[in-house]
């Protein structure tokens, strides 16, 4: 890359930061964005930006706690740009070994420079050259004495979730949830099995060039990298696959959907898992709900792509009754609005966008959804309750609540899962830890209505 590219990506992943915190927008959705309107980039311009972007909002907390030991004026006082600015480079000099130092100050004097800022770029200066200059002598709160302090600044997550993880999980599984959390996860698909085999998908793939893993759990699950972007993938476009996470996949076994089965999905944007069942048995009936046009858009999109015929996309609010389906359903699907405290790796500012006000709300909304959506089951009809978060409140707090309140009994799942999930651990929930597999965060339980 030229310096005058690198100043162009940097700017672009100075804007993406900018919109993202100042905003408060979701920070997939801004990079993609961005990288949509900008498909001129190179691979590797796009995988620059991408990685300075997110490895900065994964060490968010962090980052400011080093600048803070080295600025007179604290992170808090500052303005958003000329932080956001400090923090994209404080990123570049721990963690991105092949950019020099060198470049890194200089560049963000440049971009101080650009944005308006001329009279701060020698601060900017200042503190990113005493910051190289000590990089190697960053004090960090004392894990004996501090260890929640030294988690939240570490791993760069609020005290208030490690307060939770540690009410719920040893010390030592909290800290692997954190540092799992903030790894570059992988794309992972799904194939496509009515249109391929997975032996065919692998080998079409390759001929792309494409770097393909097989999956932890099944044989068409897999994870891709080394790509550019999906849209220039012909498999990708013919619905050869899906992108899905493993773990995500396990909610279509555990359904085993059969033959003239009516399965509804009350939450499925984007349609992962209603496409899923619908490719699972191709003599089911889906109906894939959500609540606004463009979440349903988002489902017919993929519907269309895969070609798929046996599923029926709705635009529908699951907080309402629908007296048509009353007593009608084999299978319901309740993937419910969740704190995402699971998928953080893929969206990493889920943990300073929540809070713990939240997480209570949620689960009002998670039982008022449930009250509804369970009338559409008929007598011995399968709930699959899903969410993508780790915390107990939402998951097996909400299944002994439905079993108290719903006329619900918990199902042995082991049968449907994958040989290595198959242990005592998963007889009535499953919860599957961001550390555990290189999978999502996630939580499943199948109920019978009795």
């Amino acid at each position: 890359m030229t310096n005058q590219s690198q100043v162009n990506l940097r700017l672009m992943a100075l804007s993406v930061l900018d919109e993202i915190i100042k905003d408060n927008r979701f920070s997939h959705k801004v990079l993609n964005q961005v990288l949509k309107n900008h498909q001129e980039l190179k691979k590797q311009e796009r995988a620059f930006i991408t990685r300075l972007v997110e490895g900065t909002l994964e060490n968010l907390i962090y980052l400011d706690y080093v600048i803070n030991q080295f600025s007179k004026t604290k992170t808090s006082k500052m303005k958003t740009t000329i932080c956001n600015i400090l923090r994209l480079s404080v990123y570049q000099l721990m963690f991105m070994e092949s950019v020099p130092d060198s470049a890194v100050c200089n560049e963000a004097v440049k971009l101080a420079k650009k944005r308006g800022f001329v009279k701060l770029s020698g601060f900017v200066n200042g503190v990113l050259r005493n910051i190289a200059r000590s990089i190697d002598n960053i004090s960090l709160p004392s894990e004996e004495k501090n260890p929640i302090e030294y988690l939240s600044v570490l791993y760069s997550f609020p005290e208030w979730i490690i307060k939770i993880w540690l009410e719920e999980y040893e010390y030592e599984v909290v800290k692997e949830i954190c540092i799992a959390s903030n790894s570059i996860p992988e794309t992972t698909i799904r194939c496509n099995k009515t249109k391929i085999s997975p032996t065919e998908l692998k080998e079409r793939l390759v001929k792309e060039g494409v770097n393909v893993k097989e999956g932890q759990f099944l044989d068409y699950g897999f994870n891709i990298s080394n790509y550019d972007y999906l849209g220039k993938l012909d498999t990708f476009n013919k619905g050869y696959f899906q992108v899905q996470d493993e773990s995500s996949m396990l909610v279509g076994e555990v359904a085993d959907p059969k033959k003239g089965d009516l399965v509804i999905d009350v939450c499925a944007a984007p349609g992962g898992k209603s496409t899923h069942i619908a490719e699972l048995c191709g003599e089911c009936h889906v109906v894939s709900r959500d609540l606004t046009y463009d979440k349903t858009e988002l489902i017919n999109e993929n519907v269309r792509r895969l070609n798929l015929t046996n599923i029926k996309v709705e635009k529908f609010d699951a907080l309402e009754l629908d007296e048509n389906l009353i007593g009608k359903a084999d299978i319901i699907l309740a993937d419910l609005p969740c704190s995402g405290l699971g998928i953080i790796r893929k969206k990493p500012d889920i943990k300073y966008n929540a809070n713990e006000n939240q997480i209570t709300s949620l689960i009002e909304l998670q039982r008022n959804i449930l009250k509804v959506i369970q009338e559409y089951l008929k007598p011995g009809g399968i709930l699959v309750f899903s969410t993508c978060t780790i915390n107990k409140r939402e998951n097996e707090d909400n299944v002994k609540w439905l079993i108290e309140n719903l006329n619900f009994e918990i199902e042995d799942a082991r049968a449907f899962l994958p040989e290595v999930l198959r242990d005592e651990r998963h007889k009535g929930c499953i919860q599957i830890l961001p550390h555990q597999f290189n999978t999502d965060g996630f939580f499943i339980a199948r109920l019978r209505k009795l």
